[in-house]
Formats: structure tokens, sequence, C-alpha cells
């Protein structure tokens, strides 16, 4: 039924099925872990069963057949509401915490309680996160809260303390590739090369897939071992692609996450080839510009840029100005490189 959506967290199902069959549910739920892995589409279908009014028996199960069902589906459930940054913004904005809050305080319109969703939590400013305590402080009656974020860390102390947080890992590798040949992905290199770069999320993995992504790699890779090193034209091209995703901030910063990614990746190959080991690379221009590399770099230059990525990639997270951030990025490649 409504679980089959739900791969790879089967445990923390029966854990939630275990906990309403008791009685024990908690009124708000802090859900972590790396984005991509179905966090979203779990408190989704947890929403549903929990309004479900034709539940089946003994189990935390939606119909999908019920009225409310029908309405959650269609996404015009009355007691079902859902809060997330927009597009266009780089915070979550406080008039969307405040429509959420007052749309929890009004009286259940079926009867079977309500449920609120607060995606993008790791991006509450101070003023939104103060105010949507006070709704987890006094909490409406049959109502469930979750939130959903990152890491625990990223939140308020005095949000968290009031969570009961659930952590969701990552996926086996094997199960992020059998749902991308099931989303069709075609290329068995390809998805095996994106179901271990992807970390064991399958939302990364769905993004990585995109070709001008791999075709914009290749020029990042003939600029590594291009002499000598033209920091100017690399971050011309850089920027470039990235604003080439869109005019909101939101798509560009995820589109230079993604170039991260799989700098970072190469990067980490280089590292183990210099040290003598096999790199997972597979193909043959990709082992050419490594062992360029390699012989130009010592093994703790390539710690040194690898912090370095490191570094920017959380800084894109922090909202720093995106266009200074790649830029400094590029001349710290060139610093080494140069």
């Amino acid at each position: 039924m409504s679980w089959q959506r739900v791969r790879g967290h089967d445990s923390l199902v029966e854990a939630f099925d275990r906990v309403v069959r008791r009685g024990r549910l908690a009124h708000a739920y802090l859900f972590t872990g790396p984005p991509g892995v179905g966090k979203r589409l779990f408190a989704e279908e947890l929403a549903k069963a929990l309004l479900c009014e034709s539940p089946q028996r003994g189990q935390l199960e939606a119909c999908d057949h019920c009225t409310a069902c029908m309405q959650f589906a269609a996404g015009t459930h009355a007691d079902f509401y859902v809060a997330c940054r927009p597009e266009d913004k780089v915070e979550l904005p406080i008039k969307e915490v405040q429509t959420l809050c007052q749309s929890l305080a009004l009286k259940p319109a079926r009867g079977q309680g309500k449920v609120a969703i607060l995606d993008d939590a790791d991006d509450l400013n101070e003023e939104a996160a103060n105010c949507f305590l006070k709704t987890l402080e006094e909490p409406p009656p049959l109502s469930v809260l979750i939130l959903i974020g990152t890491t625990a860390e990223r939140q308020l102390p005095t949000i968290v303390s009031r969570c009961q947080v659930i952590h969701f890992a990552p996926l086996p590798e094997s199960l992020v590739a059998e749902l991308l040949q099931a989303q069709g992905v075609e290329d068995l290199n390809l998805v095996q090369r994106l179901a271990r770069l992807s970390g064991g999320s399958p939302g990364l993995a769905r993004a990585l897939a995109d070709p001008a992504l791999w075709e914009f790699r290749r020029t990042l890779l003939q600029h590594l071992v291009r002499a000598p090193f033209d920091s100017v034209s690399l971050a011309q091209a850089l920027i470039h692609f990235v604003e080439e995703a869109g005019k909101e901030a939101g798509a560009q910063r995820r589109r230079a996450a993604l170039v991260l990614r799989i700098l970072i990746e190469f990067l980490q190959a280089a590292l183990v080839r210099s040290v003598g080991g096999t790199p997972r690379l597979a193909e043959p221009e990709d082992l050419r510009i490594l062992e360029k590399l390699v012989e130009r770099l010592q093994t703790e230059q390539f710690l040194a840029l690898l912090g370095r990525c490191l570094e920017a990639d959380a800084h894109i997270d922090r909202r720093v100005q995106l266009v200074l951030l790649l830029e400094a990025l590029v001349d710290a490649l060139g610093q080494k490189l140069g």
C-alpha cells in the first residue's frame, strides 16, 4: 500500500507502526539525514497514514481509497500543511512559518487531527525559528509536527529539545542503482558511477545524472592539467555554468554544490593514487588526467585541495556570496596547480 513508495527505511516504518499502536506518538519529530534519502517522502506517507479514515486494522497503513486519502493525494486535505523555503529564497521566510502555525491553531476539519511538515528546517533564521518554537511549546491538540533537516546541530537547541530526533541513514549503493534504473537511467556504467558518487542519496544521484554536469566536468578536469593554470578562464567558465542553472539563487547554489561534488570525487581518486592505491575511475581520459596530477602534486597538496573544496561546500550552505566563493576556490586551486 502507501509505504511501498518508501525504500530503504523499513526499520523506521516498523518503529513508527509500533509507536502508534502503543499510543506513544510524539507531538513533534525532527527528521535528520543527508539530503535526498527520502525524509520528505517518509514524512508525507506518515502524514497520510495518520490522517487515513479507514486504516488497515492494527497497522500504520493508509488505505489509499477513503475520502481523506483521496484528498491527501490531490493536495487538498484540509488538515495537512507543508511549509518550505521558496526556490528564490535562501532562508525560510517567517511568513511561511506564521501561516503554518495559524493553520495548526484551527480546529481539525475532518476530526482526525492535524499533521504539518516544516521542510528545509536548516534554513530557518532565528526569527522564524522562535516563531515556530511557540507552537512546539504549546502544540494544538491532536497535532503532529514534522521538521526536516540535515543535522540536529543546525537547529536551535530549544527546538531540538522539544522534538524526537529520527535519523535517516544513506541508502546502499545497490538500492540507489536500482532506483536509478527504475527511473529510466539505462547506462549501467553511469548508474554505478552515480550510485557511488551520490553517497547513498537517490535524490542526489538524480541531480548528478544531468548530462550538462558531465559535459562541464570534462572542461573542469582539462583546466586542472592545463599549463600554465588559467584561473581567470576557469573561474569564468565555472560561474557561467552555475548561472545557467537559472535566475534563482537556490538553483545556482545546488548546481555549484554538484560541481564541487564531482571535483571532490576526482581529487579523492587522485589522493588514493598518490599513496599507491587503485582509484575507482574507469574512463581512460580521467585516468590520464589523474596521472598528470599525481606527477605534479604530493599527497599533502591533494589533502589541502580537498580541504579547501570541503570548506567551499560548507560555505554554500551558509549562504556566502556565491561568485566570490567560486572565485576564491579557483584561486586556491591555482596556488597549488599554477
